[in-house]
């Protein structure tokens, strides 16, 4: 629970996006990260259980990254992808537009494609998915409104992976910022949260961002206060193979809101 905490300037002047994706989202068939695998196999569990679809869905710290919404693509006709960095979003606009330099997905995206049922049919899936992306706006949780000054109708559902323990410096924080996610989203809507569980950092490129210590109770707290009620959860022991972070467990929820 030491060290100081990642305030916002830091991830402005210091996240790399690239070094980001090639620490973490970098699969190899065979010796993929168990964090990432976990989270595809949970997401694709999420989103294809029937329960989740709509029109609209958000999501809350997206990153550079699209593997989170691999899945989700084929629920929801429009994704709002959001975060707080401007080269993060810059990222994420690179590979919707197929830049020479865009980051590789394509081994993500057919792991993903296996799992439903069809690895062949990774290019469509990409494509989907670039056709659903409508917006890519700036977010920060620790506000009212995460998405000022821009104003959405509410969502269908929320999706949010780790980023409220990275946002957040201490609980009452991150109750706060759950309550503010939950403002974007309708009444019996749906939030799919993904968690990093009892861990203080995590690693990219040479420089340490903080990560709110949580346990299970605190993050059911939380929703509990927000207004959500958890519909089913899994939970998994996580160890870093290359000492990239600290926490020990990860957990995938779908909540709905009252």
């Amino acid at each position: 629970m030491e060290g100081a905490f990642t305030e916002k300037d830091s991830y402005a002047q210091h996240f790399s996006p690239k070094d980001y994706m090639e620490r973490y989202y970098s699969f190899h068939p065979g010796q993929e990260d168990k964090k990432l695998a976990f989270s595809l196999k949970t997401l694709h569990k999420a989103f294809h259980s029937g329960g989740l679809k709509g029109d609209t869905l958000i999501d809350i710290g997206s990153g550079p990254s699209i593997y989170q919404l691999l899945s989700a693509c084929e629920c929801f006709q429009e994704i709002i992808a959001t975060d707080y960095t401007d080269q993060n979003r810059e990222e994420m606009q690179r590979w919707l537009r197929k830049e020479p330099g865009a980051f590789d997905w394509s081994p993500v995206v057919k792991y993903v494609c296996e799992l439903e049922g069809d690895r062949e049919k990774w290019a469509q899936k990409e494509e989907k998915l670039r056709r659903a992306i409508k917006q890519v706006l700036k977010c920060d949780v620790t506000q009212p409104n995460p998405l000022a000054p821009v104003s959405l109708p509410p969502a269908d559902c929320l999706l949010s992976t780790m980023c409220l323990e990275a946002a957040c410096k201490d609980l009452p924080t991150y109750r706060s910022a759950m309550k503010n996610i939950s403002s974007l989203l309708k009444p019996n809507g749906h939030l799919v949260l993904f968690a990093m569980l009892k861990g203080t950092w995590y690693t990219v490129g040479q420089h340490r961002f903080s990560d709110l210590y949580l346990d299970l109770k605190s993050v059911e707290e939380a929703l509990e206060e927000a207004d959500f009620d958890i519909e089913w959860l899994e939970m998994a022991s996580m160890k870093s193979p290359r000492a990239s972070y600290d926490g020990q467990k990860v957990c995938l929820l779908v909540a709905q809101k009252h």
